[in-house]
């Protein structure tokens, strides 16, 4: 067969594959000879202050973990900066997002501070958003005491577009499924779960915007479940060493450039008005090892396995394990459920559950973005499609506006929009669930996923206290169906929402332009929907 005669798609495959093989001369390629030592979770350390702190508070709660809600941005900042200084022998970080920015460079710094008192620090980050970041890694794997490993990574370390969009088509499948996990565990006795990765926007300090987020700081039993589920993935075939991509070690003088760099620039943070104010005001609540309340509650740690990644490996049965015990927990429900999604993308079968039960009386609310406070718009245009479905059956929809009333400072000095990022569910007032998974196919099926159930009232009080400020009529439109006029059977969308004291009403998407609108309808047509 000569080469014309073949299918488009293979054509363009060698296509791409001539282009990427032009291109390995001046690209790391990822090897097979490496070296790579499987590692566990270190016990606690004896007889610290944190450990005898912790030990007599879980003593106390037989059988339960505590839990407080790390809700505010700086106080989620601090709180990782506070646990990072006083770490004794480990910390284990799982990310998706691990930015090379003013946030990611703080933390980087504490963490080579804690490793060369000689803490022990594992980096497992997923390889799809690295861009900048590969020096920083480098310099920090070249520290004795750190180790970063990549997650299901590409091929070629070439972070161009052209080369990861090549790598794309020829390695789809694959490529396609992220680990979306995110932890921070330190010496075994504490974690830190929930939404946020790392980087500016989810800290309050990007310029523009912002992600409302929440994340949950746990004691307890949970959390050696956190850190099995750490070592599991840690230890994965499809997590690679960073020196995987390289034959030669890096620069000896590598790690000193880096340590000179961040030590800098963790000065020139602490000169800013945003860390006076982090030193005035946080944390809002006790940290790790302060004195200080806790919801105390039975708790399991829900996760994916790593294999979910591999579409070789992948089953049914193990791409659906977290939805599963999910959906078990909605289906516990005989009054009321909370939902928080930034993406929520519930497809037919999942219109048909909520309306099963709505009619079994129990009240669903979901909080999600509306379009201007949504960073996916594709994601918003393939949830519109639901949208009036889910409220002819009894669910009710507030989405977070982008600009509110009282907004956040940024290291800019200026104020900046919002979008939700956080992912909850309060069953019933008593279990709730915060993780990484959003309601979306994504999750469900292609991303790996984390979270943490929690039988729990106060947990649960504080979770809907939570919801009800973020659902405000200040914070939040109310999306309703209303009569075109009165007595009139049709019924349209309406967005109400509170400016002041005077009730606002919308008769489209509030916030965006015509044309954002126009391009929302065009992506409903896309039969994307699987991917989002």
């Amino acid at each position: 067969m000569t080469i014309h005669a073949l299918p488009h798609r293979q054509l363009a495959r060698l296509l791409v594959a001539s282009i990427l093989a032009c291109t390995l001369a001046a690209c790391a390629t990822l090897r097979t000879n490496y070296v790579k030592s499987e590692s566990r979770a270190l016990a606690p350390p004896a007889s610290t202050p944190t450990t005898r702190y912790i030990e007599s508070e879980v003593a106390a709660h037989p059988g339960q973990s505590g839990f407080r809600l790390l809700i505010s941005n700086t106080d989620a900042l601090m709180s990782r900066v506070v646990l990072a200084d006083h770490a004794q022998r480990s910390i284990d970080l799982q990310y998706y997002i691990f930015r090379n920015d003013p946030t990611g460079r703080l933390i980087a710094q504490r963490l080579l501070t804690a490793a060369d008192r000689g803490v022990r620090v594992r980096i497992l980050l997923d390889d799809l958003d690295i861009v900048e970041e590969d020096p920083l890694l480098d310099a920090l794997d070249a520290h004795a005491n750190i180790e970063v490993r990549l997650f299901n990574p590409f091929s070629i370390r070439n972070r161009s577009l052209l080369s990861k969009g090549g790598q794309f088509l020829l390695e789809g499948r694959r490529l396609n499924r992220r680990m979306h996990n995110k932890s921070f565990i330190i010496d075994n006795t504490i974690a830190i779960i929930g939404g946020r990765n790392i980087g500016d926007e989810y800290f309050d300090l990007a310029r523009d915007f912002n992600f409302n987020d929440l994340d949950v700081t746990m004691i307890g039993p949970v959390v050696a479940q956190t850190s099995a589920m750490f070592d599991a993935y840690w230890n994965n075939e499809a997590a690679y060493p960073v020196t995987a991509y390289r034959n030669d070690p890096t620069p000896a003088g590598a790690l000193a450039e880096v340590r000179r760099a961040l030590a800098r620039d963790a000065r020139e943070f602490a000169a800013t008005d945003y860390a006076q104010a982090l030193s005035d005001e946080l944390p809002l609540g006790p940290s790790g090892d302060r004195r200080g309340s806790w919801f105390w509650g039975k708790a399991s740690l829900v996760a994916d396995v790593p294999e979910k990644a591999d579409p070789a490996e992948d089953d049914n049965g193990r791409a659906l394990r977290i939805v599963r015990q999910v959906k078990a927990l909605l289906d516990t429900a005989t009054g009321e459920i909370l939902m928080i999604s930034p993406y929520f993308i519930p497809g037919d079968r999942g219109v048909r559950y909520f309306a099963r039960i709505h009619e079994h009386g129990v009240t669903v609310k979901l909080l999600t973005n509306s379009l201007a406070a949504n960073d996916e718009a594709v994601v918003h245009a393939a949830y519109s499609r639901y949208r009036r479905d889910l409220l002819e059956d009894g669910m009710q929809i507030y989405e977070l506006r982008a600009s509110r009333g009282e907004q956040p400072v940024t290291a800019g000095g200026a104020s900046s929009g919002v979008s939700l990022h956080a992912k909850a569910l309060v069953v019933d007032r008593r279990h709730v669930f915060v993780g990484s998974m959003n309601m979306d196919p994504r999750s469900a099926l292609l991303n790996t996923e984390m979270g943490v159930i929690v039988d729990s009232k106060p947990l649960a009080d504080a979770m809907v206290a939570y919801f009800d400020d973020a659902s405000d009529p200040h914070n939040a439109y109310h999306v309703v169906l209303e009569p075109l006029a009165a007595g009139s059977q049709r019924r349209e969308l309406r967005w109400i929402a509170k400016d002041g004291d005077e009730t606002v009403r919308y008769e489209h998407d509030p916030d965006v332009s015509a044309w954002r609108r126009v391009q929302v309808l065009l992506m409903r047509l896309l039969p994307v929907e699987g991917l989002l």
